[in-house]
């Protein structure tokens, strides 16, 4: 009875943020229907040499197979921001629960519930650029003649907006969750969804480059997801994460330059 009413303790001191515990929780359910391939993948036929992993193959399969297939994209995709940006926003999640601690625990979890649900919302919607990119230009078939251009072309993109004052207006936001919320609050679950909405656009701002450079190398490649995860995690949340998004732009841009240059020698 003793352990049990010390957990009980720790948990309404917030010794053990509940919304931390809970967003961590759904981001490694989204990581095990990731890498478990719990997902349904857009159907239809496909090459025996190609692999949904390979760039541009999910968006073909999904477009390929009309608004079933288009469906099942966005919620995998939809799925993997989660994985990838939930635990990364954790601080502001606890920060905008702490607001609410006069709040009824029904009306607290609407809200918060209202938050987390609007961000994953937004960058589901953002899952329709790649496919309309895709349909504009099949990445799959310019991958497949012309990688390496392709490759290095999307590498300057992304170091050109790692350098630019837009990505560190956005990211600078992503840093500062207390200032976001000080600037931005609203209350009630209408404000919980506005600001959610606010921040999603931040937050976008924040890494679409990095995540136009995963589409390129795969949407559904694991080692980049994760790899592009820590990272995003690591510009958000360290203190020398402003220096380690110039030092990506700089490294970025080199890079891009030599897979250029070797494609066209």
């Amino acid at each position: 009875m003793g352990t049990h009413d010390s957990f009980r303790d720790r948990i309404s001191h917030r010794r053990i943020p509940i919304v931390a515990l809970v967003t961590y929780g759904i981001a490694l359910l989204a990581w095990a229907a990731i890498v478990g391939r719990w997902l349904p993948m857009p159907g239809g036929e496909m090459d025996a040499k190609m692999h949904m992993s390979d760039p541009g193959v999910p968006e073909a399969m999904a477009l390929s197979n009309g608004m079933a297939g288009i469906g099942l994209y966005l919620f995998m995709w939809g799925v993997m921001m989660i994985a990838m940006m939930y635990p990364s926003s954790v601080p502001l999640f606890r920060l905008y629960s702490k607001t609410l601690e006069r709040t009824t625990t029904a009306g607290k979890a609407v809200r918060v519930g209202a938050f987390l649900g609007t961000y994953a919302l937004v960058w589901t919607l953002v899952g329709v650029v790649p496919l309309v990119v895709n349909a504009l230009v099949p990445i799959a078939s310019i991958a497949s003649a012309h990688g390496g251009l392709l490759m290095g072309g999307t590498l300057l993109l992304l170091s050109g907006y790692q350098l630019s004052p837009y990505k560190h207006r956005c990211l600078r936001y992503c840093r500062s969750p207390l200032g976001f919320l000080m600037s931005h609050h609203q209350p009630g679950v209408r404000g919980a969804v506005r600001m959610s909405l606010q921040f999603s656009v931040f937050c976008v701002g924040c890494c679409w480059a990095l995540f136009a450079f995963m589409v390129i190398v795969g949407s559904m490649n694991l080692v980049w997801m994760a790899f592009l995860a820590v990272v995003l995690s690591l510009e958000r949340t360290v203190a020398w994460g402003e220096h380690l998004a110039h030092a990506i732009g700089l490294f970025a841009g080199a890079v891009g330059f030599v897979v250029i240059a070797i494609s066209i020698l």
